[in-house]
């Protein structure tokens, strides 16, 4: 580690936005399926909660949000114990829960969540394989919107199921659901991010998994589109580590106030910290 980069956490609060958990007996092997189904070598190989930390700790990451998401309806319930149990371990994590557009029981795993201190939700339409504003998906929305926020895996120019163009059909047919749309909005396909998301009250966005695939002038300008306010500092562990993921952010040559609202006090002030 650089000393610049040792000054540069020592100048501000970390927090995490975007981070995967596993429980221990598929930790491995659910890192491995996503290291194949990206095409790229994961960071770490483990999965588990005590990885993320123990990257983390590297850079004196303050809080973490966690999650996983259920690829198939019977995974839902006990993912969402599972993160539940993760946070009353470790009370440095947010949780957010997960849900599946097949899964019969929305309501009942939305409270689940409520009444476990999760404090939002995770999908990944990729993984998950249906489209962000499909009819079946609304069935999500109707129970979430004004009550948990949505976490989403946004873009990839693989697919379609997560195109920033179907997000804002969902912003614009929910405007009371808040949102998070992950890696500045679309993984892969930032102009389409920019021109579709771009301004709406209902979305923030976080920095995970885009800034190795950028220049650090195209960062800026999708910082300035987006706006300081809305957005949140994310590493994506397991994906990468969180002393790499905050040298490229380092190396954006921010203002100390950008700096610090989207390291930290973004995070703070949205989940009450």
């Amino acid at each position: 580690m650089t000393e610049k980069l040792k000054d540069f956490i020592n100048s501000y609060e970390i927090c995490d936005a975007h981070g995967h958990i596993f429980p221990d007996k598929i930790a491995v092997k659910a890192v491995s399926a996503i290291g194949k189904f990206y095409d790229i070598e994961m960071e770490s190989d483990n999965g588990v909660s005590a990885a993320i930390i123990s990257s983390g700790r590297e850079i004196d990451v303050t809080h973490y949000l966690v999650c996983s998401t259920a690829t198939t309806t019977h995974q839902v319930e006990s993912i969402n114990q599972f993160i539940a149990d993760e946070c009353k371990k470790h009370p440095e994590f947010i949780g957010f829960g997960t849900l599946h557009p097949d899964y019969d029981d929305i309501e009942g795993q939305v409270q689940f969540c409520i009444d476990n201190n999760l404090k939002g939700i995770k999908l990944h339409p990729d993984f998950q394989q249906f489209n962000i504003d499909d009819k079946k998906a609304f069935e999500i929305y109707e129970v979430t919107e004004g009550r948990m926020p949505i976490l989403f895996h946004t873009g990839d120019d693989r697919y379609d199921y997560s195109s920033p163009e179907r997000l804002k059909n969902v912003a614009e047919s929910f405007p009371e659901q808040i949102m998070f749309a992950a890696h500045f909005g679309g993984y892969q396909r930032w102009e389409d991010s920019v021109r579709c998301l771009a301004g709406r009250e209902n979305i923030f966005y976080d920095t995970s998994s885009s800034l190795p695939f950028m220049s650090t002038g195209y960062a800026r300008k999708l910082i300035s589109a987006f706006g300081d306010e809305k957005l949140f500092f994310g590493c994506d562990f397991p994906m990468w580590n969180h002393a790499e993921e905050l040298e490229r952010f380092m190396n954006l040559s921010l203002t100390d106030k950008q700096n610090n609202m989207i390291l930290s006090e973004n995070f703070k002030k949205f989940f009450n910290i």
